[in-house]
């Protein structure tokens, strides 16, 4: 599987769970069991290395604006759910965290940010084909710390300062 049937998959299933995450699992799901498990843990490896990729400070200060505050485990499932809007916005969030103000249509606190379910997505697909858990896909870990500068989310002030557009279109008030 190439990146480019990668975001097709990520794609089709956004489209077709009309922007429910846990929708977009299922579908998602559904359609990884029709492909072999070679390509199903293609698509694993593509979705891992994005998700590495994006551990990064900048990113986890544009999730708390986005939430009202982000966890560790809140910052991994944004990640998923951030994958999961497509190459469009993931690659432009990685480009410009603060771009997400314009990349996002609308942000629902309810229903968006929380993608956990398409991170395992691939991993129940390949189960569900084989009968066994997948094996380890070969890539290396992500970074023990986030990439680039710490951001100190409790500071309304900086995060204001630091995602502007973020800040006034999305912040709590």
């Amino acid at each position: 599987m190439d990146e480019t049937e990668f975001w097709e998959l990520i794609d089709s299933s956004r489209e077709g769970a009309e922007g429910d995450p846990e929708e977009q699992a299922d579908l998602l799901v559904e359609r990884l069991v029709q492909l072999d498990p070679d390509s199903v843990l293609d698509f694993a490896r593509h979705f891992e290395a994005r998700y590495n990729r994006a551990y990064r400070w900048d990113l986890w200060g544009a999730a708390a604006v986005l939430l009202g505050g982000a966890s560790d485990d809140a910052f991994d499932y944004f990640r998923c759910w951030l994958i999961g809007q497509g190459r469009e916005v993931f690659e432009g969030a990685l480009h410009d965290p603060d771009g997400l103000a314009e990349l996002l249509d609308d942000f629902d606190e309810e229903i968006d940010g929380d993608g956990e379910e398409l991170g395992y997505a691939a991993d129940e697909a390949y189960e569900q084909l084989t009968g066994v858990v997948a094996p380890d896909l070969g890539l290396p870990p992500q970074p023990t710390e986030p990439l680039g500068s710490p951001v100190d989310f409790e500071d309304d002030e900086a995060l204001a300062a630091r995602y502007p557009e973020l800040w006034d279109r999305f912040a709590p008030r």
